[in-house]
């Protein structure tokens, strides 16, 4: 028997770890009891967002384990106390994983390898979150990539592993054999597996298949609608995605108000669906869309326009994900700090007014205030928009990046460490590969490109709705008596951005050590 500790993979199937672990292609291996621990020291950093859909993650798992007539342990507290403890009453041969790349997730699996050594568990961790490994594709030089685009064309010529195998109720441990070992599914573990005196406070429940309520974990329920969860939601939605709007990615994928994108990204934040299953679906569909094409392999006409080309588009989109990750695990600071340091330092503003404004919805700029307020209402945000947002924080609020990735990180049912810090610390340009600091976002021309009918502003703000688009996109334009009649509830623009566009410029220019009028 082997100890599976699922973490960022609530999945059985494309499961390296569980694969191993199940012995589903070494019989001297198995079969899996999983586990899962709720970590205080992670949830100290959750959210009610995030535990909710982590939740509902759970329980589609469960029934995955379920419906294979096995089950899983739920556990709280310190997993470098519950893990040893767990696998001595399982009688486990050993503990395996799925590695994780963030700072705090190496901290803790550090911790949990030292806890299993000193009691004498044999431990095993496996590469599975990404397609490649972090450390895996590096400069010529050796070093790691802090530009995309080398970092791409590295990335898409390497060959992928194969999909795991999927564990079968023979590769399981059953639900009857859990119970039996942590005393019928009660608090705590069989006799043995539990010294009182040393482990107890660390380790608050174990039981079979019993999820908390949000509640039981100190948090509270969202107002936000998050959708479903686990593996059947993810592949209906990637079947769905590949089946039509895949092969015009490339050119809807900007516009909010179109269903152009995959909203795949929480079900791979929450590894509800593995990247190599993702991977090799969308390489079947180019191939697919190169046959109705004509071209097969070998043809040296590659075209940048066309079905497949937006197919390749969208694999970018799974890179930018994984070069994010390489980023982390090679800098885990940039969490808190800029990873492009400044010469003088950036002199933010951080109005808390003005922040307050942006949070809320209420800035005065359309797309902005969409944009907020679909996080609000659906704990996540069109691609697009989280740019467009970014920038106004950063470069017409003239407030810290950081402002806005905690935010993200309370409000996001996808927030990812590595995706979010890397895609504010591009939008504030103190990130890797990050947008120049002169190039500015103007979020007038934003909405007016990308949502020319205001499909989406009026969607999310219902104080515009019936107004012509012409009106919602000159809507600092206007004078305060034609806003009056127009649209008395909605605000009037919070800043001018002409003006805080040359703050911004000034700004940037005295952190790098310029003479800001020059």
């Amino acid at each position: 028997m082997e100890l599976f500790w699922h973490r960022r993979d609530l999945r059985v199937a494309d499961n390296v770890g569980l694969a191993a672990a199940a012995g589903t292609e070494d019989d001297a291996r198995g079969p899996a009891a999983p586990v899962f621990v709720f970590d205080p020291d992670v949830l100290a950093h959750a959210s009610d967002v995030r535990v909710r859909r982590l939740l509902d993650g759970l329980a589609a798992l469960r029934d995955d384990y379920r419906d294979r007539g096995g089950d899983i342990l739920v556990a709280r507290g310190d997993p470098e106390t519950v893990l040893p403890a767990l696998a001595n009453a399982l009688d486990a041969d050993r503990v395996v994983w799925n590695r994780d790349y963030s700072g705090l997730a190496r901290e803790r699996d550090a911790g949990v390898r030292r806890a299993l050594n000193e009691a004498g568990i044999e431990r095993e961790a496996h590469h599975d979150a990404v397609l490649h490994d972090p450390d895996a594709i590096r400069t010529n030089a050796g070093d790691p990539y802090s530009v995309y685009t080398y970092y791409w064309r590295k990335w898409t010529d390497r060959e992928t592993d194969p999909l795991a195998p999927t564990p079968e109720a023979d590769d399981l441990v059953g639900a009857d054999a859990l119970r039996a070992a942590v005393g019928g599914g009660g608090g705590a573990l069989a006799d043995g597996g539990v010294e009182p005196e040393t482990d107890s406070a660390a380790i608050d429940r174990v039981a079979v298949g019993d999820l908390p309520a949000p509640a039981d974990l100190g948090f509270a329920e969202p107002d936000a609608e998050l959708g479903p969860a686990g593996t059947d939601a993810a592949r209906e939605r990637l079947d769905d995605f590949l089946s039509e709007a895949v092969f015009s990615y490339d050119a809807e994928r900007d516009y909010p108000a179109r269903e152009a994108t995959s909203r795949l990204s929480a079900f791979l934040k929450y590894g509800e669906i593995g990247i190599r299953e993702t991977y090799e679906a969308t390489e079947e569909a180019m191939a697919a869309a190169e046959e109705k094409a004509g071209k097969g392999d070998g043809d040296d006409d590659n075209d940048d326009e066309g079905p497949a080309a937006a197919v390749e588009e969208y694999q970018q989109q799974l890179a930018w994900r994984e070069f994010y990750a390489q980023v982390l695990f090679h800098n885990p600071e940039v969490v808190t700090e800029n990873y492009k340091e400044y010469e003088e330092g950036i002199a933010w503003h951080d109005d808390p007014e003005e922040i307050a404004a942006w949070k809320r919805g209420e800035t005065g700029y359309p797309i902005v205030d969409a944009g907020m307020r679909q996080l609000r209402e659906e704990a996540f945000m069109h691609n697009r928009v989280r740019m467009i947002v970014a920038s106004f924080l950063t470069k017409d609020l003239l407030a810290d990046w950081r402002h806005g990735y905690d935010h993200f990180r309370e409000r996001l049912v996808d927030h990812d460490t590595a995706n979010d810090n890397g895609g504010w610390q591009w939008a504030a340009s103190t990130g890797t590969d990050a947008q120049p600091y002169f190039r500015i976002f103007n979020p007038m021309t934003q909405g007016e490109r990308y949502d020319p009918d205001a499909e989406y502003i009026t969607e999310y703000v219902p104080e515009l709705r019936g107004l012509d688009a012409d009106l919602i996109h000159g809507w600092h334009e206007l004078s305060p008596t034609q806003r009056a009649n127009a649209a008395p509830d909605y605000p009037a623009p919070i800043v001018d951005h002409s003006e805080r566009r040359e703050e911004a410029l000034a700004m940037y220019k005295r952190a790098r050590g310029e003479d800001p009028d020059e």
